[in-house]
């Protein structure tokens, strides 16, 4: 594969640079990772974000609201995808500013207002979304996982067991519902019910290996070495396979309470670039709280 490498831990930490120490014990499970070329931001949606911006300007006073409301959602989409996040929400409201009803454009304002930990703008906009689109097929989701980093576990649940029942077939909603559900309910149970998803489904999507590596089935390091970079779909890419990886490795992590290797595993999947993909957006919180509980943990016990 001659745009990967396999490092050791010790080169890694030195790459990414700014990273904690990680204990000796956590170091042997970091000893072979894959660090891809990060993506790099596609030049065709920089040339239409011109291109846009340009018919934008000069059609201010000509265009109708439903035309102006669509120019600024693309926009923004593509602002999103290149990673501008603030030029994306400016775009997201200025485009419901002239055609109110676009769930989609509500929908990306409730993922970015989670990202800041803007929780409550965060509900308004997702609420929104369903209540103008009841059955959006990413709304549930992002409220589920909104409700998940606001530390409102059943509320997350509910949303993330709807989104997996509208299709058990998709190992990530599989997984989503298992990380709320591990904040519900015991783990054995949670890991059980997860196991039985897996039973369940006839898919051979590439996900279904990370449940294989949560309920046992798979080694951390088979998974790594031998299945992680393995049959890459015709239209991806190995920065955004390890992006995947990398964030749901970081989450099995902080399950087990090795904090250090957590954050490793965020910022690797920072790394990638993949600005559109769930598991990069929220690897920054993910990372964060990784390092906060690993910084406490090993803090003296001064009585």
């Amino acid at each position: 594969m001659n745009y990967a490498k396999v490092v050791a831990v010790l080169l890694t930490l030195g790459a990414l640079s700014a990273c904690t120490a990680t204990p000796q014990s956590e170091q042997g499970m970091l000893a072979n990772l894959v660090v891809p070329t990060p993506q790099v931001a596609d030049g065709r949606y920089q040339l239409e974000v011109a291109k846009l911006t340009e018919v934008i300007t000069r059609g201010e006073d000509e265009l109708d609201a439903e035309a102006m409301g669509q120019l600024l959602y693309r926009r923004g989409s593509l602002y999103d995808a290149l990673g501008l996040a603030t030029l994306a929400r400016i775009d997201f409201n200025r485009a419901l500013d002239y055609q109110p009803r676009l769930a989609d454009a509500y929908n990306y304002l409730g993922i970015h207002y989670t990202q800041v930990g803007q929780f409550d703008y965060a509900y308004e906009a997702l609420d929104a979304a369903l209540e103008l689109e009841p059955e959006h097929p990413y709304a549930y989701l992002n409220r589920g996982v909104a409700g998940y980093y606001d530390g409102r576990f059943d509320l997350a649940l509910a949303d993330l067991e709807h989104f997996y029942q509208a299709d058990p077939d998709d190992p990530y909603r599989a997984l989503w519902r298992y990380l709320a559900k591990v904040e519900v309910e015991s783990a054995e149970q949670a890991k059980q019910e997860l196991a039985a998803a897996r039973l369940a489904s006839n898919s051979e999507a590439w996900g279904w290996g990370i449940v294989d590596l949560y309920v046992g089935g798979m080694s951390e390091q088979t998974f790594l070495q031998s299945y992680a970079t393995q049959q890459l779909g015709e239209d991806e890419t190995l920065a955004e396979r390890m992006c995947e990886a990398y964030f749901y490795l970081g989450k099995l992590q902080q399950l087990q309470g090795k904090w250090d290797t957590a954050a490793v595993y965020f910022r690797l999947a920072l790394a990638t670039n993949v600005h559109l993909f769930l598991e990069h957006r929220y690897a920054t919180m993910e990372m964060d709280a990784s390092q906060a509980r690993a910084t406490y943990e090993t803090k003296p016990n001064v009585d």
